[in-house]
């Protein structure tokens, strides 16, 4: 290393350091604003010659960038060079020779770093002390290296403007690549916030995303106005922590403005629905990056969007409920058992569907939302009784074969209606209300009605609803016949499992019948 550097007095400076150890400056400093450290940069020296290390440290360990100095990592050999690599993922850039112990031992180096690890960040300057062993123009066509330095003409000013240049430019691509992670995260979390039905789920995805969307957040707290003109904390997430003076100001005033705030040790968006109170998302911890304030504002409109949606969805439930009830009460009137016989079927249908969910039986079909759903949708079962003459309803004995077959009708006329009233949504009341009055007088063994469906084939909301619609309509008494006694109803479910119902079904309904003491 010449031309402008006294190699003599700076290796005489440089031998009164342990060569072979790795030599730190200022490992870290203090903010004095925020009272935190900021961390060096890592440089790695990869050269064989003892000497350069010592140089290179010399030339560059009183220097800092950005307000952080900077630490060194020595490698002798391109072997060595690949296990700090791995142990040291933030080494920002690498002044890296060519000939070691092989005459391409660097170069295979620069393979290593971009092909097997990956690693498009990391800023590789290449130092040779032998150009035409490794020609610049073959080498920089051929490897993706940042800088090419013949060591002969590397002055100490040159080596100082290109490793600045370096650590610049890592910061650059590390800046992006933070963008570029924070923007998936934020797009991760809105498509998880889409999927959640309940306002309580949704504030607490919420500050769970907030809280790992930032490398540097501790905690999260989501707040809307208290009852009392203050500030409530409805959710939150991460280290357990209540607001400093400073973020809790700026809380209250985001909520009144609705206006982005930052501290440095804290951040406040604001969650703006199109019809709701304002809430404001604070994040605590930091120091934040500037580049942190647009993923937190952005996750803000994306979970604003969420929520809103949210608030549709609930409406469109409350007026699937609306329907249901409505319903039910069209087909009580007409018949003036199904009250109270609806109220219990719900009971049990719901019942039946947790303890198969709690087996784990029909994976595919059981969810909590199926658990959720067939209570209510069974109370639709018998809607199409409404299409049925009085005379043949309410007829006090025992109907002929005519009857019989006018009755049935009230399986398709109850799918009918409600599938016109579903309107093509797959996962709501009216349709599960749908599949069960449609197919809860089919037979596991197909000889029901009104399409004859064979086992697996019958939708599992009917053939739920099968068992416990006939288990409660024998042990109370109805126009036709008298009530039964539940060992004998017992004694019919379990005759019937596999031709009438479901064994699985059944099995499950005596389970919680024994669970209930219900006489089993």
């Amino acid at each position: 290393m010449a031309d402008g550097c006294n190699r003599g007095e700076m290796a005489e400076e440089a031998r009164r350091e342990p060569a072979g150890d790795v030599l730190e400056f200022a490992a870290e400093t203090v903010d004095a604003a925020g009272g935190r450290q900021n961390p060096p940069w890592q440089i790695l020296i990869v050269d064989d010659d003892h000497e350069v290390h010592a140089i290179t440290r010399v030339v560059l360990g009183e220097m800092t960038f950005e307000e952080r100095p900077v630490r060194f990592l020595s490698a002798y050999t391109a072997r060595q060079a690949r296990s700090l690599l791995a142990e040291n993922p933030g080494i920002a850039a690498i002044l890296l020779d060519v000939v070691m112990e092989t005459d391409d031992a660097g170069l295979k180096l620069v393979r290593h770093i971009r092909e097997e690890m990956g690693n498009r960040q990391i800023r590789i300057i290449l130092r040779t002390g032998q150009p035409g062993q490794a020609p610049e123009r073959q080498v920089i066509a051929a490897y993706d290296i940042n800088d090419y330095k013949a060591k002969s003409e590397l002055t100490a000013q040159k080596l100082y403007t290109a490793t600045v240049a370096a650590l610049r430019s890592y910061q650059h691509i590390a800046t992006i690549e933070r963008g570029r992670q924070g923007l998936e995260r934020v797009m991760e979390a809105a498509v998880h916030l889409a999927g959640l039905r309940s306002r309580s789920q949704f504030l607490a995805g919420l500050v769970g995303r907030a809280s790992a969307l930032l490398t540097n957040a501790a905690t999260a707290l989501l707040c809307g106005a208290g009852e009392d003109g203050g500030v409530a904390i409805l959710a939150e997430a991460g280290l357990p922590a209540d607001p400093p003076t400073e973020a809790a100001e700026d809380i209250a005033a985001a909520l009144y403005d609705g206006q982005a705030r930052w501290g440095t040790q804290h951040g406040v968006a604001v969650l703006r629905g199109r019809d709701s109170a304002p809430l404001a998302l604070c994040l605590l911890g930091g120091p934040f990056a500037e580049g942190d304030r647009p993923l937190l504002e952005l996750l803000c409109t994306k979970a604003a969007v969420g929520l809103d949606n949210l608030r549709l969805y609930e409406r469109l439930n409350e007026a699937q409920v609306a329907t249901v009830h409505a319903l039910g009460k069209l087909a009580e009137y007409k018949d003036e058992v199904t009250g109270d016989h609806v109220k219990r079927l719900g009971r049990w249908a719901t019942a039946i569907a947790r303890e198969l969910h709690a087996r784990g039986d029909f994976p595919d079909e059981l969810d909590d939302w199926f658990c959720d759903t067939i209570g209510l949708a069974s109370v639709l079962h018998d809607v199409g009784k409404v299409g049925i003459p009085d005379a043949i309803l309410r007829k006090p004995g025992r109907l002929d074969e005519a009857e019989m077959a006018v009755m049935r009708d009230h399986a398709s006329i109850g799918g009918s209606i409600l599938r016109d009233a579903c309107g093509g949504d797959r996962r709501g009341y009216l349709s599960m209300g749908a599949e069960i009055a449609e197919s809860h007088h089919e037979k596991f063994d197909g000889s029901g009605y009104p399409r004859g469906l064979v086992g697996d084939a019958i939708p599992l909301a009917g053939r739920i609803v099968a068992v416990a619609d006939v288990f409660d309509a024998l042990l109370h008494r109805r126009p036709y016949k008298k009530a039964w006694d539940i060992a004998e109803v017992l004694d019919l479910l379990r005759a019937e499992s596999g031709r009438h119902f479901d064994p699985r079904v059944v099995d499950a309904f005596l389970a919680v019948l024994t669970r209930e003491g219900a006489g089993v």
